[in-house]
């Protein structure tokens, strides 16, 4: 893999859109894309230092006990805060998404045919805002 692309997951428990995702993804040349269906093999992989992960909020599709969103993304800042995490969800809800926020996530993003054109532009702000965060820690811990 090269160094310079963005190392990607996606973890959504559609099918179809994780293939469409992914598919979207890759025609871009910057990204590295790896997808799992739930947020159990997400973490299961989680040592592969993703750049960023893309989360669905609700991951009950496949198994009704599997680990939600909410959870997956505890687990996620558990492992590491610093992952960023956008969660991309059906529900069109502000209390959903202050949740989400309450839970570290980056991001909230609603499925909808303009998704992966918002995603285009939050995922560069994401990363730009996480290596500023990144030089100012620097910068505070030699004060």
């Amino acid at each position: 893999m090269e160094k310079d692309k963005i190392k990607l997951f996606l973890v959504d428990d559609d099918a179809l859109f994780l293939k469409s995702m992914e598919i979207d993804f890759l025609q871009l040349a910057d990204y590295a894309v790896e997808t799992f269906a739930t947020g159990e093999l997400c973490l299961e992989n989680i040592s592969h230092n993703p750049d960023i992960i893309l989360l669905d909020y609700n991951l009950d599709g496949i198994n009704k006990n599997a680990m939600n969103g909410i959870a997956t993304l505890d687990k996620i800042k558990e492992y590491d805060p610093r992952i960023p995490v956008v969660i991309l969800s059906a529900q069109d809800k502000i209390d959903v998404a202050i949740s989400c926020m309450h839970h570290l996530a980056s991001d909230y993003v609603v499925k909808s045919e303009t998704a992966f054109t918002r995603l285009q532009r939050i995922i560069p702000n994401v990363l730009r805002f996480q290596k500023m965060e990144k030089e100012l820690n620097w910068y505070m811990s030699r004060m």
